[in-house]
């Protein structure tokens, strides 16, 4: 089994969730959601994201303004709409629930590898 597969395939699995969280804090540039989550250490290729956004606008969920630059063409600003709020709250709320599900199924191997630690010492 290839666990880089595996990993991509989780990555994926959360990338709509944490670019809407990114666009949820105000009005942003592509590149700067590149930049956040490169920070947040999940890579995103500008050919990756651009499909997303657009998707994401297709459906409602965002929308975005063209603002002139001085050092090249317009730049295309997204904002999350109402509809999009209400989804990114959906999302949230499952993301919430899968994450305390995942907790409680694996704290208990932790707790125990931990406590197997602790007996060794």
């Amino acid at each position: 089994m290839d666990i880089q597969n595996t990993q991509s395939q989780m990555r994926k699995g959360v990338l709509e969730f944490c670019i809407l969280s990114i666009i949820r804090q105000g009005e942003v540039y592509p590149s700067d959601i590149v930049e956040q989550m490169k920070t947040a250490n999940l890579h995103i290729l500008e050919g990756t994201l651009y499909p997303l956004l657009t998707r994401l606008k297709n459906a409602g969920l965002l929308t975005y303004r063209w603002v002139e630059s001085n050092s090249g063409p317009p730049r295309k600003y997204f904002v999350m709409t109402d509809k999009g709020l209400a989804f990114y709250g959906e999302l949230e709320r499952t993301w919430n629930e899968l994450a305390d599900a995942v907790h409680a199924l694996t704290k208990p191997l932790q707790d125990a590898a931990s406590q197997e630690n602790q007996n060794q010492l």
